[in-house]
């Protein structure tokens, strides 16, 4: 029985780049060759820019940079002429990092009535013809970055041409804590701040968020007239960036402030008490950002797939809103407005995307994505319909679901609206204190 290979990261596919540039010597005594190009592939904010630059550093070779923006122009054959002399450039040095920021601005498909530019594609065309154009030993490695690969054209993803396709994703546990130590370098901490608990309360975030993050606490910290930023900064920049900033300047009329109340303990009845639910972290009645309350979860560790009971509690807990202002103020408000679109958005991604529905295993394609205007439908009329029957089955099953709960425990959300209207923030264990006070059941 042979052993496991060790799953590759990004980090070990840039550095064996890296070792290229310096060693290449050492590859090509046995018949290899440096790749041609990498592209880094995430969303938006994950240092794929810093790691192209990283590359080049390590390794002690010219960082070249050039934005995708920069060889599409107007007038015809500036795009091209302007990429010639970028890789003329390069040419001048033995080895070297060229790094083409959001390749998708020169490098969208070719064709297709959607797309189709032709100063773009004579450029595209030029970059195409220079990758070809290597020495083969030359130290030469173009480096590009994109949050789109699927609207890349195939000729560039040849071997040949991008060789290797990275993917940037959003750090794990780990790699949040490491990012949190890196940029808290940069600021006056207490050696009492616990990184760790951070980096768990922060699933998602991307390293600019994270960065985001330690900056608000430090201003936080510099706006009540501290040296150092502690743990209550940290919080609070987190609740922040996740929630939005809070607006006590809002007055808000008795009448809003006890809907807003029994709205946000219907929600976190309903959270607290589905198994499959991710664990309370903090309910308000404060507003921030766009919204008047906040119930915020924080999953117990980062998911990357999602069960269907999963998101089915996600919809209850949703709709967990709505259900606690008909029950309890007997009258609907707009309030809920941002909960139903969300959970028609995961209920129509469970159908149309994840086979997560009777309609079975298929992909149903909605109109309206921009990207496919000029491609058929592929939802007959009659289909569409049962899609929408579908979708509208899973959130009317969630929001019946809720009901259940919250009709089950109305000594609880009572009890947690009154705490909320005289206190107007509560932490996990105050939730649980006073559903353990109510007797409260799922």
């Amino acid at each position: 029985m042979t052993a496991a290979r060790p799953t590759r990261c990004a980090k070990d596919e840039v550095k064996e780049i890296v070792d290229f540039l310096r060693q290449p010597a050492r590859f090509s005594a046995i018949g290899g060759r440096i790749p041609k190009g990498v592209l880094l592939i995430g969303p938006p904010g994950t240092g794929k820019t810093l790691l192209a630059r990283s590359i080049a550093g390590e390794a002690g070779v010219p960082f070249l940079f050039a934005s995708g923006s920069d060889f599409v122009e107007m007038y015809a054959g500036v795009g091209a002429s302007r990429v010639r002399r970028l890789f003329k450039e390069a040419r001048r040095h033995p080895s070297c990092i060229i790094f083409i920021d959001e390749l998708d601005a020169v490098g969208r498909s070719r064709g297709g009535s959607s797309l189709s530019h032709e100063e773009r594609e004579q450029t595209l065309n030029q970059l195409l013809v220079e990758m070809d154009g290597f020495e083969p030993h030359q130290g030469i490695v173009v480096v590009a970055a994109t949050n789109r690969p699927d609207i890349l054209d195939p000729a560039l993803l040849r071997p040949g041409r991008f060789d290797r396709q990275v993917t940037v994703s959003n750090p794990d546990i780990k790699g949040r804590e490491a990012i949190l130590r890196v940029h808290a370098r940069k600021i006056a901490m207490e050696t009492s701040v616990d990184l760790r608990t951070i980096a768990r309360g922060t699933p998602g975030f991307s390293g600019a968020d994270l960065a985001n993050l330690v900056n608000e606490a430090a201003l936080f910290a510099a706006r009540a007239g501290r040296h150092t930023v502690t743990d209550p900064d940290l919080q609070e920049a987190r609740d922040k960036v996740l929630m939005g900033v809070e607006r006590r300047s809002i007055t808000l009329t008795e009448l809003d402030r006890v809907n807003c109340a029994y709205h946000e303990a219907g929600h976190a009845v309903v959270a607290a008490l589905l198994p499959k639910a991710d664990p309370l972290h903090k309910v308000t009645i404060i507003p921030r950002g766009r919204a008047m309350g906040v119930t915020m979860q924080l999953p117990e560790a980062d998911r990357h797939t999602y069960t269907k009971e999963y998101l089915e509690t996600q919809v209850a807990v949703l709709m967990g809103g709505r259900v606690a202002e008909e029950l309890f103020m007997n009258h609907m408000t707009s309030g809920a407005s941002n909960d139903i679109e969300r959970a028609t958005d995961i209920a129509q991604h469970m159908v149309c995307e994840w086979g997560m529905s009777e309609l079975g295993p298929l992909a149903y394609r909605k109109p309206g994505n921009a990207y496919e205007n000029d491609r058929a439908h592929a939802v007959s009329e009659s289909t569409a319909q049962r899609v929408d029957d579908e979708i509208r089955r899973i959130v009317m099953g969630g929001y019946d679901h809720a009901r259940w709960v919250i009709e089950r425990n109305r000594e609880a959300v009572r009890l947690m609206a009154d705490e909320l209207l005289a206190n107007e923030s509560l932490e996990a264990d105050e939730i649980k204190a006073l559903l353990d006070k109510a007797g409260a059941r799922a």
